[in-house]
């Protein structure tokens, strides 16, 4: 089971949306909060219907400045793909994440595959413009060629730790 921890400012609502569950699921799933106006930093909440990273040997390393995403299976690297991160006034977030879900064929500029990450609105995805991948350019999404992406997406499970840096 997946447990996120707590961050200042946030709320069960925005907790909710980056998840891509509903309020209700977060509360039934979490029986012990009685009113969901009152949460606090460090508290641990239960995400429903994900499993814990640390029980998938895969993980995600993306370096920002250096547009590479990283694979590991077992702390041991397989393989690095190069990517396009975001622009200067919508930069990729950095953090931690897990993956929440997939659509294949997303359509328009996603290319062959989206990754849904653990943030509203971000995403490790395909695209339309293969020239794009090594610079800084998207709206803080993470590109990939997709070949790549879909190569990406076969091997790792939602739940899976992407962990975003410079």
């Amino acid at each position: 089971m997946l447990y996120h921890k707590v961050k200042p400012g946030e709320t069960l609502a925005t907790i909710a949306v980056n998840y891509r569950r509903t309020l209700q699921e977060i509360l039934k799933a979490n029986p012990n909060i009685i009113n969901p106006n009152i949460i606090v930093p460090n508290q641990l909440i239960l995400i429903p219907g994900l499993p814990d990273p640390n029980s998938i040997p895969y993980r995600i390393d993306v370096s920002v400045d250096s547009k590479l995403l990283t694979l590991y299976r077992n702390n041991t690297m397989i393989k690095k793909y190069p990517i396009a991160t975001g622009k200067m006034l919508t930069a990729t977030p950095v953090g931690e994440y897990v993956i929440v879900n997939r659509a294949p064929n997303p359509g328009g500029p996603y290319g062959a595959m989206w990754l849904t990450l653990s943030k509203a609105g971000y995403g490790i995805h395909g695209t339309n413009n293969p020239s794009s991948i090594g610079k800084s350019v998207s709206k803080g999404c993470i590109r990939m060629y997709n070949k790549d992406v879909l190569e990406l997406s076969s091997i790792v499970p939602n739940g899976t730790r992407v962990i975003i840096h410079r």
